[in-house]
């Protein structure tokens, strides 16, 4: 075992990169991955810090120096399984979360070194067990007879969906596309996630019992409450944010080959055969991809946009337009150097006016204008102020529009009381409990809080599992009761197998008991575990724990 001292001065290295100009070619996923010496090395690193400074910037909270302690011990199994215990997607979040903005930003080594690489190496452990041994298959509650329809097979759909199936609830999986994963399929390209990892996931889902039903849209043809006349006991809605935002100037809506990014990405990206019918059957369901790309935006999802143009055509001009410097732009500063990598030409502080048709009614040019910046507002945003005069031509064949996401509003129009923002978002008690306006449905993920390329839809979805799971044997007159103690998770308790107690307390914001507590300590030959409690309380049923969470714990109660 090296010393704190011996692991700063660990190199820092990271995982090779195709080189760019072969993968414009190709759609294979950029970033390779470490071999397993370099990864125990990199691992090394890491200094476990007692305060864990990783763990608390981390959506989900991952227990990031034991699994880094784990996998530099060699031990690549048991990393795996400490990611697994907080993380539905750890080999996803491994590769598109923003890790610079949360768990590697917050890592102690900076700025004097760089940051040990977390998501990097989180990848690489899961895809050693995926590839050698499959994910490991969780073990299931008994069945509990309770129905619950889950709409949405994107991330937080499908992180709620094996919670509950864990619970022992059956589960049947809704969405509109024709094959399950949403944002992590017909979102994100190839290049950034392998979709053998989302194949792989659905498979294993499956294998749990959960259903899937595709080219299902909720919504106008087949409404929430058909469900409820169907036998379901509650309904989780996860659907996302696939509504592309507008310019609102001339020629976006009428101009032939002038797409919106999801459109874009989805055709450019998947082949035929994972297609909506409607563009499977185009002579060509690629998009086009003839001369020069203008992609508009500054996102995660606009950098998505011109790296899949450079590979739709690698001799082809691409550009990024704008309408901020390089400063302002919201996407991941990898993605943008891949970006520039691969030769994508960037056009800051400009915005399109309008988009200029050729006499077959085909995009032929983008007429822009360029723009300053205004004094900091009372949040310190910028606003982009036009420079009048400054007007010019860039000439393309393809325009994109990457200017945001919003829920669609065809599930909030045909059901029943179900209370929405003006953006169309679903509004919910807390994210805490995912509970909607109607104690029957649930929410969580791009639906509730907007469009968002990380992790913190799984991540609302797995707190939200225990208060569907609740409710639904509330539902059915099926209680789950048990002795508490005061304190958030991880509480020591001696907890009898046979034993249960009705409870009082009030819900806490975060969804945790905390309140009243007397530990419970007859038959105390049962074992000691560490516990931890969720719980609800809703207007139709009194105060329920919903689930506990064993580990094995202290030999001794602490209160």
């Amino acid at each position: 075992m090296i010393n704190r001292r011996q692991r700063f001065k660990i190199e820092a290295v990271k995982p090779p990169k195709q080189d760019a100009r072969e993968r414009v070619y190709n759609f294979n996923e950029v970033s390779q991955s470490y071999t397993p010496e370099l990864a125990m090395e990199q691992a090394q690193r890491c200094l476990y810090c007692d305060h864990a400074p990783c763990s608390k910037a981390c959506p989900l909270h991952n227990d990031i120096p034991a699994a880094l302690f784990l996998l530099g011990q060699g031990d690549f199994i048991g990393a795996a399984l400490k990611f697994m215990e907080t993380s539905n997607f750890p080999d996803v979040c491994g590769r598109i979360c923003p890790q610079e903005k949360q768990c590697e930003g917050s890592c102690v080594i900076l700025p004097r070194n760089p940051a040990v690489h977390i998501g990097k190496l989180e990848a690489f452990v899961i895809d050693y067990v995926r590839k050698n041994y499959g994910y490991p298959l969780r073990e299931k509650a008994a069945p509990t007879g309770m129905r619950v329809a889950v709409v949405g097979a994107g991330p937080a759909g499908l992180a709620v969906a094996e919670e509950l199936a864990v619970c022992g609830h059956e589960v049947v999986v809704y969405d509109m596309w024709p094959y399950p994963g949403g944002l992590l399929l017909y979102g994100i390209p190839n290049f950034k996630l392998n979709k053998d990892i989302v194949f792989s996931k659905i498979t294993y889902l499956e294998q749990m019992g959960i259903r899937f039903i595709c080219n299902f849209r909720v919504g106008k043809e087949h409404t929430v409450e058909d469900f409820f006349r169907q036998g379901f006991n509650l309904v989780f809605l996860g659907y996302g944010a696939i509504k592309g935002g507008e310019m609102k100037v001339p020629g976006e809506d009428t101009l032939k080959n002038v797409y919106q990014a999801t459109e874009y990405l989805v055709r450019g990206n998947l082949p035929p055969e994972l297609l909506p019918e409607v563009w499977r059957k185009l002579p060509d369901p690629k998009p086009n991809h003839t001369g020069k790309t203008i992609v508009i935006g500054g996102g995660d999802t606009a950098m998505d946009c011109v790296r899949t143009a450079r590979r739709l055509n690698p001799d082809a001009k691409v550009y990024c337009v704008y309408r901020r410097s390089e400063v302002e732009m919201p996407g991941r500063y990898e993605e943008r150097v891949n970006a520039v990598e691969e030769d994508v030409q960037f056009e800051w502080l400009t915005a399109p006016v309008k988009f200029i048709g050729d006499e077959n009614g085909k995009v032929k040019a983008a007429e822009c204008i360029r723009m300053r910046l205004a004094a900091p507002d009372a949040k310190g945003r910028r606003s982009p102020v036009p420079i009048e005069g400054s007007n010019f031509i860039i000439d393309c064949d393809t325009a994109v529009l990457a200017i945001g996401y919003s829920p669609e509003t065809d599930i909030p129009e045909t059901t029943p009381n179900l209370k929405t923002t003006k953006w169309g978002s679903v509004i919910v008690e807390s994210e805490e409990t995912g509970l909607t306006s109607r104690e029957d449905l649930y929410a969580a993920g791009d639906n509730v809080r907007g469009a968002d390329l990380r992790c913190g839809g799984a991540q609302s979805s797995c707190v939200d599992a225990p208060q569907v799971d609740g409710a639904a044997r509330e539902a059915s007159g099926l209680h789950a009761l048990f002795v508490w103690c005061p304190d958030l998770l991880g509480t020591h308790v001696i907890l009898s197998r046979q034993a249960s107690r009705t409870i009082t307390g009030k819900r806490q914001s975060a969804g945790v008991a905390t309140r009243n507590a007397v530990p419970f300590k007859d038959d105390l030959q049962s074992p000691v575990w560490s516990i931890s409690l969720f719980y609800t309380e809703s207007r139709k049923f009194p105060l329920r724990v919903l689930r506990i969470c064993f580990h094995k714990g202290e030999s001794s109660c602490p209160h």
